[in-house]
């Protein structure tokens, strides 16, 4: 988009800009929807227009593993939903969160991270990273700031968190949180999958980067794995340069760039991203499924609203029922975290919900609570397509749990 198409998509509506915003006709056929680029690699004008893209000195693609028109366009359009600076399509969820962290933390460093989180992310945290030298304190109650804080050592480099939380639908007190990390002098990094930009925007709350999984919510068909990373452009990093290296000092790996300087403190995490770690680690979206995302977002708004009212009657039926013990849906005035959904989720708190039978679960057990309409609720390892799908979380891809 050019600078005139930005300002006025800062003066449009969420639902305009789920439809418009990053997109442009096709400057040789004129074709109104984005095409899908299929290319690996795109025509120079000269060895100087080369040695420029590289230098960073000047916009445009250089090789589809980092960087294509298709993608670019998933990547412009969900900046603007969230209000961020800049964004990063990649493979998938799980790949926007490792990026997220080993963007500014390495071996030797420290991270801390709500305990009330994805499966697949505790895993990635506790597991994974311990062996590339990274240490993860997991924080049990996230609604306590001073357990927050007590959590922060000297070489922590973020807090972590989701908006809000899987399967618990717990909803994170973000300006509590981010108020804690910018004491520290770190970033506050959130998912906020569940929520989408449609019910929650972070970066209003003094959140500093956001990570989705675009498989859910925003292609919202379950037919293209996706991820993103969404930065919000207000952190400065100039100002930490010690805890920051990789951001405040030349990269010998990117022609001595130094991204803080190449950038601005506005850019600089999202360009490192894409041009050291895409670069190197190479979890790249296809264009075809960066095309399919963008049918997704152009919806997003209308199946959020669908969705926010079938989970909230759902719940509702649940929490009258005599076999259900408990029912974990922020959108229930029963629910610990009804306020501080009142507070950031105004228009709903998304469709995912959490409830225990009394007496327990034993497999194979059956109960009168059992779904009438099993040809529609499908088990699945997975949410936020059109249909609906049920899981046991201790079983599937939520956290480990002996309860």
């Amino acid at each position: 988009m050019s600078d005139h198409d930005e300002d006025r998509a800062a003066g449009w509506r969420f639902e305009t800009q789920q439809i418009h915003a990053g997109a442009a006709p096709d400057p040789v056929t004129h074709a109104r929807a984005t095409p899908i680029y299929q290319t690996t690699s795109y025509v120079f004008d000269d060895a100087q227009h080369a040695q420029d893209l590289f230098a960073l000195a000047q916009p445009g693609n250089i090789y589809t593993r980092i960087m294509n028109p298709t993608q670019a366009v998933v990547e412009e359009r969900i900046a603007a939903l969230e209000g961020g600076t800049g964004a990063l399509l990649v493979a998938s969820g799980q790949s926007a969160s490792t990026f997220a962290v080993l963007n500014i933390a390495q071996a030797g460093d420290h991270i801390v991270s709500s305990s009330s989180i994805y499966g697949g992310t505790y895993n990635l945290f506790k597991y994974t990273l311990a062996k590339l030298g990274i240490q993860t304190t997991f924080v049990e109650d996230q609604d306590d700031p001073e357990a927050w804080a007590r959590a922060v050592r000297p070489n922590t480099k973020l807090l972590f968190a989701e908006t809000i939380g899987n399967p618990r639908i717990n909803i994170l007190d973000i300006r509590a949180v981010a108020d804690v990390a910018h004491e520290a002098g770190v970033p506050l990094i959130v998912d906020s999958t569940i929520a989408t930009p449609y019910l929650i925007r972070p970066f209003e709350h003094g959140a500093d980067i956001v990570v989705h999984s675009a498989t859910k919510f925003l292609g919202g068909h379950g037919t293209v794995i996706g991820g993103l990373v969404v930065d919000g452009g207000r952190f400065p990093w100039s100002e930490h340069a010690e805890r920051f290296p990789g951001l405040t000092t030349p990269d010998p790996s990117y022609h001595g760039v130094t991204y803080a300087e190449a950038a601005g403190d506005g850019l600089a995490y999202i360009t490192k991203a894409r041009v050291q770690l895409l670069r190197d680690l190479g979890a790249s979206i296809a264009p075809a499924s960066a095309w399919q995302l963008i049918q997704g977002i152009e919806t997003l708004s209308l199946r959020i609203e669908r969705h926010v009212q079938n989970a909230q009657a759902v719940a509702e039926w649940l929490d009258a029922h005599e076999d259900i013990a408990n029912v974990y849906y922020a959108g229930l005035p029963s629910s610990p975290w009804y306020a501080a959904a009142n507070r950031y989720a105004p228009r709903g708190v998304g469709a995912v919900l959490s409830f225990e039978l009394k007496g327990g679960w034993t497999p194979g057990a059956r109960s009168s609570t059992r779904c009438s309409c099993s040809a529609t609720w499908r088990t699945s390892a997975t949410c936020g397509a059109s249909s609906s799908t049920r899981r046991r979380p201790p079983t599937r891809s939520s956290r480990p749990s002996s309860s």
